[in-house]
């Protein structure tokens, strides 16, 4: 039985809404990019009484940041700014702060200062906390529920970043298969058509980028797109300078581009007929566009590189130069993967030596992707519990198990080729002897591979039909003048019919059909890939991440944003000794506080005990225990106002419950205070 291939079309369709499902839910779930610089401290800090207002409010962050003029604002109770809005640079060495003075005689109450500044690789961040002078106090301040970096502005610009390093790989990774691989290809409008769009969409999601920039790191309103001074503000920023330098570059890609499918595509048309100094021009011309093109591919995939991950954090001199050869690795492997397989169903007659050239390119390329790659993870992640405890590692870990998937498709496209190279010297005899015999009008059947039934209905009565008509013309009618249009009409006949020929004879072979439908998986894995990748240079590395988790995690923490709420069950061991207690602390935070709680019984219903005490002890500080007991507010119910908690850590909150004259016990939990 002979085994053909799935249609192009059918195929292709029945993949789409499965890759776009995927891609999809990577592009819209993704979260505002990360803060990729972390807040290590202020001052003050983060829920902190103070008895005086400072004459300033300062900020450190664990890496080099980007701050405007109105990028720390402190507002007091009302709403009003209270800051000059005179910014400060106090960097130092390798401390990174800033700060803001403040007007003198602010009086008593709650303050909270909102953040807003650029990474170092380019990622918006923003933060807000609150300090008290004298005593805490309520506040009107609202912040804008959406993130810096978020809203439609930040989809769209995920969108676009996703694109531009979609348009790099097509255009590097084409023109690296055409080169490296299949130099006919560039005779070949199909395969100039992958390159092509790759130039066009890098390009115009370089520009989109660099539009959008200032709404996505500022306002994240679409309007300011256009607005002259937040561009030219842009374009003074280290990342406004690498989006120009790679709309420069792809000014020369577009030259290397003109000359690949131009003179070079020419001078192969010629190849079969070109004398030994043509050879030797083609030869050098080769070398020429392999270099130019590598130092342009290079150029752009540095745009990335020195605005990005790469040039913050540890290493950046080793970083940058390995981030360059891990994009060009996945650019030349997936861009070569998808010129692969567009030749396998655009072109009949692609040559098995291209594939097996490209399994071998391919091959390398994941060397140097496993390596960069090894080498970036411990860099972006430097300890283990990062790999499972951030969202940078779990996206490396998708992002491994998308890569091991690749290969093991990858693995099955090389069965699918060896058995390709086996089959395809006798098929190209046979193919050879074929044409031979038809040229002298004998019908012969079409060839197809070993232990398969021949393909000759169709093809044959076609050719026959043919030759007929060209027979009639030349001897039935020789006293006639010829016309022109109908040799050429008959001309175009006879390469439709040849080309037809080939198609036959490749979607028999069922090496090839079992080839192209494994380089077609190949190609979906690699979109889904791609989008996990951009979602993993706009996700905090598991370092920076671990920073500040470990600020937040230390006495100096962020507050809650809502009460603290904690369940204690107990049992006094006496009649209807049974239960649980049920505290909440609201705001959660150092200085005054407010206490509830609750007994219930285990089926629910409130249970009113004789006696009920709460102590707060903090044992880093030798602080404690400060008793409490709280007013009788109702059945099962107890509440205490003014709970005052002088400073943030992690507190033991002991509660002790009393059912009768003997019955007793104590239960306690350590919860955060900030």
């Amino acid at each position: 039985m002979t085994a053909t291939a799935p249609a192009p079309v059918a195929s292709l369709l029945r993949l789409l809404p499965v890759l776009a499902a995927l891609l999809g839910t990577l592009l819209v779930t993704a979260s505002p990019a990360s803060a990729h610089a972390a807040l290590t401290a202020s001052d003050p800090k983060d829920g902190a009484v103070v008895a005086t207002a400072p004459a300033q409010v300062t900020l450190s962050f664990s890496e080099q940041v980007a701050m405007g003029d109105d990028s720390i604002r402190v507002m007091d109770p009302a709403g009003k700014r209270v800051d000059t809005g005179e910014h400060q640079n106090l960097c130092e060495g390798s401390m990174i702060k800033y700060g803001v003075l403040l007007h003198s005689g602010l009086p008593n109450g709650t303050y909270t200062v909102a953040w807003q500044a650029v990474s170092a690789d380019s990622h918006p961040i923003s933060g807000a906390f609150t300090f008290s002078v004298g005593a805490p106090s309520a506040t009107s301040v609202t912040l804008p529920a959406q993130q810096v970096g978020g809203g439609p502005v930040g989809l769209a610009y995920g969108f676009a970043r996703y694109a531009a390093y979609a348009g790099f790989t097509l255009l590097a990774g084409g023109g690296a298969f055409v080169l490296l691989c299949w130099r006919r290809g560039v005779t070949i409008w199909a395969v100039q058509r992958v390159v092509l769009s790759g130039w066009v969409t890098l390009t115009a999601a370089t520009l989109v980028m660099l539009l959008l920039r200032n709404p996505y790191t500022g306002s994240g309103k679409f309007a300011d797109a256009f607005d002259m001074s937040g561009l030219k503000a842009v374009l003074e920023t280290k990342t406004g300078a690498s989006l120009v330098s790679r709309l420069l570059l792809l000014g020369a890609a577009a030259l290397f581009v003109a000359v690949l499918f131009g003179a070079y595509a020419r001078k192969q048309e010629r190849a079969a007929e070109a004398d030994a100094q043509e050879k030797k021009d083609t030869g050098d011309l080769t070398f020429g566009l392999a270099v130019g093109g590598s130092v342009v591919a290079a150029g752009i995939a540095a745009t990335w590189a020195l605005s990005e991950h790469a040039s913050t954090g540890i290493q950046p001199a080793i970083a940058m130069p390995v981030d360059i050869l891990h994009l060009l690795a996945v650019a030349v492997w997936l861009g070569g993967l998808v010129t692969l397989v567009t030749a396998l169903y655009r072109v009949p007659d692609l040559e098995r030596e291209a594939v097996l050239k490209f399994s071998r390119v391919a091959f390398i390329s994941v060397l140097v992707l496993v390596a960069t790659g090894i080498y970036q993870s411990w860099r972006q992640l430097g300890t283990w519990s990062a790999l499972t405890g951030t969202d940078y590692g779990k996206l490396l870990i998708v992002k491994v198990g998308l890569v091991a998937v690749l290969v093991g498709v990858a693995y099955v496209s090389r069965s699918w080729t060896a058995r390709l190279g086996e089959a395809g010297a006798a098929s190209d005899t046979v193919s050879d002897e074929h044409e031979a015999v038809d040229e002298e009008g004998a019908e012969a059947p079409v060839p197809v591979a070993a232990g398969q039934a021949p393909v000759t209905e169709g093809v044959s009565r076609e050719t026959d039909g043919v030759s007929r008509e060209t027979a009639g013309t030349e001897t039935g009618h020789g006293e006639e003048p010829r016309d022109p249009a109908r040799e050429a009409q008959l001309a175009r006949q006879r390469v439709a019919t040849a080309k037809a020929r080939k198609k036959k004879v490749r979607d028999a072979d069922g090496n090839r059909a079992g080839l192209r439908r494994s380089v077609l998986a190949e190609a979906g894995v690699a979109v889904v890939l791609l989008a996990v990748t951009t979602n993993l240079t706009s996700t905090e590395p598991g370092r920076a991440a671990e920073q500040e988790t470990g600020r937040t995690g230390s006495s100096s923490a962020a507050v809650p944003n809502r009460p603290i709420k904690i369940s204690l069950p107990f049992d006094t061991g006496g009649e209807d000794g049974k239960g649980t207690a049920r505290l909440e602390l609201d705001p959660g935070r150092t200085g005054s506080n407010t206490l509830h709680l609750w007994l219930d019984r285990p089926n629910g219903r409130p249970l009113d005990a004789p006696e009920v005490r709460v102590s707060f002890t903090l044992p880093a500080k030798d602080i404690g225990p400060l008793p409490l007991t709280p007013d009788h507010a109702g059945t099962g119910h107890w509440t205490s106002s003014g709970v005052q908690l002088p400073l943030a850590g992690t507190w033991r909150i002991d509660v002790t419950v009393r059912t009768s004259d003997i019955d007793q016990t104590t239960v306690n939990k350590n919860v955060k205070i900030g």
